[in-house]
């Protein structure tokens, strides 16, 4: 079985899509082919998508924008469907990462996904929603399925064993094991050390011109 796992975030190091992949790469990757592309762009040479055409599955990864997905993923989306693929058994599957707390903020956008799958012939295979996206990068690894991250990798844990067989499931959505007040304070921490860093101050907000 050949897996292509699909970064979709427009960094191109260190984002919270590719954490989320490199789990699923873990859980797979000794018993499929895994494949990485990084959709990082509006456009993708020829090349890519004649790769694309050769894996049994898809694996999209990428940020929640504004309940959808972000503008470049969606371009190289309709790319990928103006070259007319002819596959009925490829699998599509999607997680999407967001900065709020709750999981199922990305609900939509895993929908479009899913239309999008059903539009062009594919497989919808499921998808996962995962709150506190923007804290996983920081978050350590902890062994034995413990720690913040532990709900994010058994549910990556259970996607991969779908995508491994093949198969299909219900959209799951999941949160950070980390209080959401907690959550809320290192955000708003991280925004106002970012203000204070350019030269502002937290109130300069209120200050916006109209």
């Amino acid at each position: 079985m050949k897996i292509a796992l699909i970064n979709g975030s427009p960094k191109v190091k260190n984002s919270a899509s590719g954490t989320l992949l490199d789990e699923i790469k873990c859980c797979c990757g000794e018993k499929a082919e895994i494949v990485e592309f990084g959709f990082h762009a509006a456009q993708m040479p020829a090349e890519t998508i004649e790769e694309l055409a050769k894996a049994d599955a898809w694996v999209f990864a990428f940020p929640l924008y504004v309940d959808g997905i972000p503008g470049h993923l969606l371009s190289c989306l309709v790319q990928l469907e103006e070259a007319c693929l002819q596959n009925p058994q490829l699998h599509i599957y999607g997680i999407v990462n967001c900065g709020f707390y709750e999981g199922i903020q990305a609900e939509f956008a895993l929908k479009i996904l899913q239309n999008w799958s059903v539009k062009t012939g594919f497989v919808w295979g499921g998808g996962l929603g995962v709150g506190g996206g923007g804290a996983l990068a920081m978050m350590p690894k902890v062994e034995g399925g413990k720690g913040p991250r532990a709900p994010i990798e058994k549910a990556l844990s259970v996607l991969s064993d779908t995508i491994l067989k093949r198969k299909a499931q219900e959209n799951q959505y999941v949160s950070v094991a980390f209080p959401r007040f907690l959550y809320r304070m290192a955000a708003q921490l991280g925004w106002r050390q970012t203000i204070k860093a350019n030269g502002g101050k937290s109130r300069d907000l209120g200050n916006i011109p109209k």
